[in-house]
């Protein structure tokens, strides 16, 4: 007999998921704390959803990951991961982007989305598999990790396509904090032009800002508004991957919303719609600065516990199978960005 409101199907359920979730979260904590310590923060520049995933990647490689452990790894991997990616419209404000004023954002615009294209075309010309070239453009163009994890809640790639995605985009990023400052410097560029280059170019907004503070205070703040700019793009751009997976599914015969052996891919994806809700209401201004700090933080924390899903469904050497075609797709995109972002910066922003 069980208990009166207490259907043992939910009571197994919710024993299922529990090793899973309390792994992931353990890991999250981790990640959470060392990304915290000042010198991770202040030599390493990494941030912490790139520590937890290492760290599950490493006990993946070292010990065999459990059944046991699986259904929970699962739902923070997907489910978890799609309601942290909503989170991230709390760091979003609509009056930072209008201070930068509008050729700034034409550099954003134009150059994010040709690099978009071109990173997608040249991971095909490599041999990159669809689904990672997918998620290496976007993660490449827009925003690095969250990019990535929201890309894939509707591509859906292989368990190590996301690991290897963001692989290469710490990768790069990490060699664009020391690289970006001289090249800033040798090419004599003021703090605001700077600025506009390193918001508009570089992967992660950690990396973003340490490439920033690298020049100076002022070309940091700039560059901090550009990328947030940059990361407005993440909403229209997974929301036509959603609706072009979708139309490739019809056109294979399938149902339409359903990708041949993948689950349902929403026509309008939830997370995204929350994503713009609580970018909406950040800009508002309604939330006292003390509790949007905590959401943040605890948003961040989440993802965190998406992260180590990730990194424990991947171990090192899957990366190592994968080869040097992405990597090489990767910094190709990289190039074109920078490029054409110092480029337009230098004509419309001078």
């Amino acid at each position: 007999m069980t208990g009166a409101g207490t259907p043992a199907s939910n009571r197994t359920g919710l024993t299922a998921l529990a090793p899973g979730l309390l792994l992931t979260a353990l890991l999250a904590t981790g990640g959470f704390v060392l990304a915290d310590l000042p010198w991770v923060k202040q030599q390493l520049h990494v941030s912490a959803l790139l520590l937890v995933i290492l760290l599950g990647m490493a006990l993946k490689s070292v010990v065999p990951i459990s059944a046991m452990v699986e259904p929970g790894v699962r739902l923070a991997q997907r489910p978890l991961l799609r309601w942290a990616v909503a989170g991230l419209g709390f760091r979003l404000s609509l009056g930072e982007l209008w201070k930068i004023g509008a050729p700034a954002l034409g550099v954003v615009v134009i150059s994010t989305l040709a690099s978009l294209a071109f990173g997608w075309w040249i991971a095909e010309r490599l041999g990159v598999t669809r689904k990672l070239g997918l998620l290496l453009g976007v993660g490449g163009a827009i925003c690095g990790a969250s990019a990535v994890v929201a890309a894939d809640s509707v591509v859906q790639g292989e368990k190590r396509d996301s690991a290897l995605a963001l692989g290469v985009i710490t990768l790069l990023g990490t060699v664009g904090i020391v690289i970006y400052p001289l090249i800033g410097r040798g090419l004599g560029m003021s703090d605001f032009l700077y600025g506009v280059w390193d918001g508009a170019s570089l992967h992660e907004m950690a990396q973003v800002v340490a490439a920033g503070f690298g020049v100076s205070e002022e070309a940091a703040r700039v560059a901090t508004v550009v990328k947030l700019a940059r990361i407005t793009l993440l909403a229209p751009v997974v929301f036509w991957l959603a609706w072009s997976m979708r139309r490739q599914a019809a056109s294979a015969g399938a149902t339409p919303g359903i990708v041949p052996g993948q689950p349902h891919v929403a026509p309008v994806p939830w997370f995204l719609v929350l994503f713009l809700v609580f970018a909406l209401v950040n800009s508002i201004g309604v939330i006292p600065p003390s509790v949007l700090d905590w959401i943040r933080r605890a948003d961040l924390w989440l993802l965190c516990v998406g992260m180590a899903g990730v990194g424990l469904q991947t171990g090192f050497g899957d990366l190592r199978e994968a080869g040097w075609a992405p990597v090489v797709a990767g910094a190709a995109q990289w190039l074109v960005l920078a490029a054409s972002s110092y480029g337009l910066a230098l004509a419309l922003v001078r």
